[in-house]
C-alpha cells in the first residue's frame, strides 16, 4: 500500500524541473490543498494502460518506468521518469486512456494532482499551458528517438546506448557500479530484444572489458568502448 506524505507545492524545488513552474503562487497554493502526495514500494504500479487517469503525478523522488504491451505480451519500456517529471499529462489533457502503464522501479514519492486543478490553470494561464505543450513535445521527440533506435540500431548498439544513458542520467555509486539498478528483463524490455539476448550481450560486453558487474549491478569499465560501438566503429 502506498503512503502518504506532507509537501507544500509553492515550497517544492522539484517544481522548478517541469511546467509547474510556470503557475503562480496562488496556483500552486490550490493545487496543494487538493493533491494527494504518496510513498510508493518499488514494483508498485501508479497507473496500468488503458486506465482513464483522474490527474497527473509529479515524480518527488525515485525512478517510474513507463511501458507499453506489444501485441505478443512483452513490454516496452519508453520512458524512465525521474525527479521532476510529470506523469500522465497527456492523457488528461487530451482525456484519453492512458497509452502506457508506469511502475516503480525503485522507491519513489510523488504527488497527485487531480484533473480540475490542472485543467483549470490551462485554461487561465497561458504560460503554464506553453510549458505543458514544451514538456509533451520533448516526449513525443524521445519516443521518436526510440522508434530510430530500434529500427536503426543493433541491440548490441542499444544495449550500449542504455548503460551510457543510465550513466549519464543516474550516476554512479562510489565503487563506480551504476547508481540505478535494472533487472536484465527491464534492461532487455527497454533495448526492445529478448532477455536471453540481452543476457548474452552483457556477458559478451564483460568478457571484452566494457563492463564489470556485481549480482545484478553493473559497472562500466570501458566507456569510449561502448560509444564507439554506439557510434558505429
Amino acid at each position: 500500500m502506498s503512503e502518504e506524505f506532507e509537501s507544500r507545492c509553492e515550497n517544492c524545488i522539484v517544481r522548478q524541473f517541469n511546467a509547474l513552474r510556470a503557475m503562480s503562487k496562488e496556483d500552486l497554493k490550490k493545487v496543494s490543498d487538493s493533491k494527494v502526495s504518496k510513498r510508493l514500494k518499488k514494483g508498485q504500479a501508479l497507473f496500468e494502460e488503458g486506465e482513464k487517469l483522474n490527474g497527473v503525478y509529479c515524480v518527488r523522488n525515485g525512478v517510474s518506468k513507463l511501458s507499453k504491451l506489444s501485441s505478443n505480451g512483452k513490454d516496452q519500456i519508453v520512458k524512465l521518469a525521474t525527479k521532476g517529471e510529470v506523469i500522465g499529462q497527456r492523457s488528461v489533457i487530451a482525456e484519453e486512456s492512458t497509452n502506457l502503464s508506469a511502475v516503480a522501479v525503485n522507491d519513489m514519492e510523488v504527488c497527485f494532482i487531480p484533473k480540475e486543478n490542472i485543467t483549470n490553470v490551462l485554461n487561465s494561464n497561458p504560460a503554464f499551458s506553453v510549458e505543458v505543450l514544451r514538456h509533451m513535445a520533448h516526449d513525443l521527440r524521445e519516443a521518436d528517438d526510440v522508434i530510430v533506435n530500434i529500427s536503426q540500431k543493433t541491440v548490441k548498439q542499444r544495449v550500449a546506448e542504455a548503460f551510457l544513458y543510465l550513466k549519464n542520467n543516474f550516476g554512479e555509486d562510489k565503487e563506480g557500479f551504476l547508481t540505478l539498478t535494472l533487472p536484465r528483463e527491464d534492461i532487455a524490455n527497454v533495448v526492445g530484444t529478448a532477455t536471453e539476448s540481452c543476457i548474452r550481450i552483457i556477458s559478451e560486453f564483460k568478457k571484452k572489458g566494457y563492463i564489470k558487474t556485481s549480482g545484478k549491478k553493473i559497472a562500466i569499465v570501458d566507456e569510449r568502448k561502448l560509444t564507439d560501438l554506439v557510434d558505429g566503429f
